[in-house]
C-alpha cells in the first residue's frame, strides 16, 4: 500500500484516468463498429471525419499507439471507399 501522501493521491487520480480512457476507447470502438455495419455509403462517409477525430485524440493521449491509429484511419478509408 502507498506510504505517502502523494502516493495515495497518485493512486487515485490514476484510477479516474484509467476509468476516463477506457470510456474514450469504447467509445471510439463501438462508432468505429457503427460505420462498419452502416449499410448507406453516404452515411458512413459522413460519420467518418467524426470517427478520425475520436481515433486522432486517442493516439495524442497514448491511449492507442500511433500506427495502430494510422492502420484503423486507412482501413476505415478503404472501407467507405469500397
Amino acid at each position: 500500500m502507498a506510504n505517502h501522501k502523494s502516493a495515495l493521491k497518485r493512486v487515485r487520480s490514476d484510477e479516474k484516468k484509467r476509468i476516463r480512457n477506457r470510456y474514450q476507447h469504447k467509445t471510439t470502438r463501438n462508432a468505429i463498429r457503427d460505420i462498419r455495419s452502416s449499410e448507406d455509403k453516404a452515411e458512413a462517409a459522413k460519420k467518418l471525419p467524426v470517427v478520425f477525430s475520436m481515433i486522432d485524440k486517442l493516439a495524442k493521449k497514448n491511449i492507442i499507439h500511433k500506427n495502430k491509429a494510422a492502420n484503423l484511419k486507412s482501413s476505415l478509408s478503404k472501407f467507405v471507399a469500397a
